[in-house]
């Protein structure tokens, strides 16, 4: 019976050990992308970008996270050939800024091991060559160690010193609405 206490003991102090862990989540840059909405007088410009690579790592018990998510800024499609080429060159001046990255700093909430969550992150949004702060809700799917996290925010482009692609004639919005989908992994960290 003592022998049966001790096992149980150890397989419950084992559990918390490995529940205090941090997690790390490992993007699929295959199966995630960045979708974009960018509003129109005329009509709405919809898009992707695709992710290049992702890893975010943090602790259950605590807020603090770290970690990077990269986009490649020339994969912008609009389904437009002649605005994704100025989009890439003009707007986004991917020949000096090709990489749009996002890096967590703090998480609220808790991510569930298995099941929905809804968490809100913050961290640095680097765009065109300027970091800015930028928190935003995170729904969060785990099961059986399959990851999918879906953030939905602003980017005041032209407030962040992007040209306004407006003309006399076509005029557009000053933000752009991303949906960020990313499909991946969460593994406890060694």
């Amino acid at each position: 019976m003592a022998r049966r206490a001790l096992i149980l003991a150890v397989a419950l102090f084992a559990g918390r050990v490995a529940l205090a862990q941090s997690s790390t989540f490992v993007a699929d840059a295959a199966q995630s992308k960045v979708a974009f909405t960018l509003g129109g007088n005329f009509h709405t410009v919809e898009g992707t970008f695709q992710v290049s690579k992702g890893e975010v790592t943090f602790h259950p018990k605590s807020p603090e996270m770290a970690g990077e998510i990269d986009v490649a800024a020339s994969s912008g499609q609009s389904g437009n050939e002649s605005r994704d080429r100025r989009m890439t060159k003009d707007i986004l001046e991917v020949m000096r800024f090709d990489v749009v990255s996002f890096k967590p700093q703090q998480m609220l909430g808790t991510v569930a091991e298995t099941g929905d969550s809804t968490v809100e992150i913050s961290g640095i949004f680097t765009v065109h060559g300027e970091s800015h702060p930028l928190k935003m809700p995170v729904v969060v799917h785990v099961e059986d160690g399959k990851c999918v996290a879906k953030a939905h925010f602003v980017v005041p482009y032209v407030q962040w010193g992007m040209k306004d692609p407006s003309t006399f004639v076509f005029r557009v919005a000053k933000e752009v609405t991303v949906d960020l989908t990313l499909v991946g992994k969460i593994a406890l960290a060694q």
